[in-house]
Order: C-alpha cells, then structure tokens, then sequence
C-alpha cells in the first residue's frame, strides 16, 4: 500500500509541473501575438498602423528617409495609425521604421524598406486640329439699278510713227526719187523754151 502510494504522489506532481508549464509556455506566448507592427511603402506613401501594443505602458515610433527624420519620434498607447507623403525623389529611398515597445524590448522593430521612385511620364499633349481654310471675299459688284460706269471720253492715243528701214539705210527719205525727177523735167522744159525763143530771134533778122 506505501509503494502504491508513493507512486501516485509522484505522477501528480508531474502532471501539475506539466500544466505549470503549459501555463507559463501561453502567458510568454501571448504578449508576443498581441504587439501587432505593420507599415506599407509605395513610391509617394508609408502608411503605419501599429495596433495591439500595451495601454499602459509608453511606446516610441520613429520613421528615417535616408537618414533624415520623416516622422521624428512620437509616444502612443495601445494602437498608433498614419499615412506620410514621401518626398520627390529620382532614385531608390531607404526607409527605416523603429518601434521601441514600453512593455520590453523584445516587442521593440528595427525594420529597413525601400520607396521606388514613381513613374512620372509626361502626358501627351493633344495634336492641335488644323485650321479651316479661309473663306474667299467675295468681289463687290455693282448694285442693281445704280448709275451705269461713264464711258471713257479720251480717244486711244495714235501709235508713234515707225521710221522707215529705207531711211535708216540711205539717210534720205522715200520721196527722193519723186523731187529729183521733177526737178529733171523743169530743167529739159526751160531748155526747150530757150532753144524755140533763139530760133525765133534767128528767123526775124
């Protein structure tokens, strides 16, 4: 009876350091399920949303953009919620987030992430439309029943005289032969009136 005794005090004992430290085993689990850090990063944004941290307890958020503070350290309980514009940039931005939990340091993050740099393309600008083609004017015409244009009273103007190819070519002008026969026949007439008046004078003597 003593040694079965002596044996079942042996097998509680170990089942009650069993459940002991099952027991101890959750309530160290539990607090690292409960601290719940999640942050995004896009080209423009870092979005942070820290929940289930301790309400007691005083946490720290800090957030680095190459270096420099993008969201200098703030205090929060319990839960901590916001979205921050990235500054422009033309390459790669390394972000860093670190959360300091107040109830331990084992809850604490110390996390690196990168911010591409975002597609800018330049829009494309519109063709421009052509212009329509100006209208022609229309030429003013006369109006119905007006005075009729006066004729013009100026008579056309007579064609300037051409000189003559023979005149150019001898110097003289065309009516040259015409003076000089004329002047031929008056000269053989008053030969012939001399002659007759002599023999007349001859005849009376």
């Amino acid at each position: 009876m003593t040694v079965i005794r002596g044996t079942g005090r042996r097998r509680g004992a170990l089942l009650a350091a069993a459940a002991a430290g099952l027991v101890g085993v959750g309530l160290t689990a539990a607090p690292a399920q409960a601290h719940n850090p999640v942050w995004k990063v896009t080209c423009d944004q870092v979005t942070v949303d820290l929940t289930r941290y301790s309400d007691e307890a005083v946490n720290t958020v800090t957030i680095k953009a190459d270096g420099k503070d993008l969201l200098p350290a703030e205090q929060f309980k319990g839960e901590f919620h916001k979205k921050i514009k990235l500054p422009a940039h033309d390459k790669a931005l390394t972000l860093r987030l670190v959360v300091k939990a107040g109830d331990g340091d084992q809850y604490s993050r110390d996390e690196t992430r990168t911010a591409p740099v975002c597609d800018t393309a330049p829009p494309t600008k519109p063709s421009p439309k052509p212009s329509p083609p100006a209208k022609p004017k229309p030429t003013p015409s006369a109006r119905p029943g007006g005075p009729a244009p006066a004729p013009s009273t100026s008579a056309p103007a007579a064609p300037a005289p051409q000189p003559s190819a023979d005149l150019a070519e001898t110097g003289s002008s065309n009516s040259t032969p015409l003076v000089a026969g004329m002047g031929g026949g008056v000269l053989v007439a008053g030969t012939g009136i001399v002659w007759a008046a002599r023999r007349r004078r001859t005849a009376r003597h």
